[in-house]
């Protein structure tokens, strides 16, 4: 920052850290992935499992805390989603505006959002196909994604 106007200051919000939070539970790395395994399988998706964790646990960071981050324990246990979250997302709207398609049928500027979001998938499967994180001949169609996000 140039010059010393205090007008212009930017203040930058802090994260709490795991060892200075004042009502914190000290748990330990081996209970906190049980608690996420246990959140996780009642059907919580990793953002509600930190959000549970620093609202009902006090634990403000579980990367501090476990070394680990959410996701990778959950991978590590099994209860994670085949998808990753970023796809399974895209997926789940792009349902959505199909759904609203089948209704509307004359509505064309959704008609664009449901090509450019499946455009996205389609270029998300072709990555993660090439990672090695989805089967080889993994395909988006309607139908499948229908299934996957009952």
């Amino acid at each position: 920052m140039v010059g010393n106007n205090s007008s212009k200051e930017k203040t930058k919000e802090k994260k709490v850290s795991g060892k200075d939070t004042a009502g914190e539970k000290k748990l330990k790395t081996k209970e906190i992935e049980e608690l996420i395994v246990e959140l996780a399988h009642a059907g919580n998706t990793p953002s509600q499992i930190g959000i549970i964790l620093r609202d009902q646990y006090g634990i403000a960071s579980t990367k501090e805390m476990a070394k680990k981050k959410i996701e990778k324990i959950m991978e590590e246990k099994g209860v994670g989603s085949e998808l990753p979250r970023d796809l399974l997302n895209l997926i789940k709207k792009s349902v959505n505006e199909h759904k609203h398609m089948e209704r509307n049928r004359k509505d064309m500027v959704a008609k664009r959002g449901y090509q450019l979001t499946v455009s996205k998938i389609r270029r998300l499967t072709k990555y993660y196909v090439r990672k090695g994180k989805l089967p080889e001949g993994w395909r988006y169609t309607p139908e499948k994604a229908a299934l996957l996000v009952k």
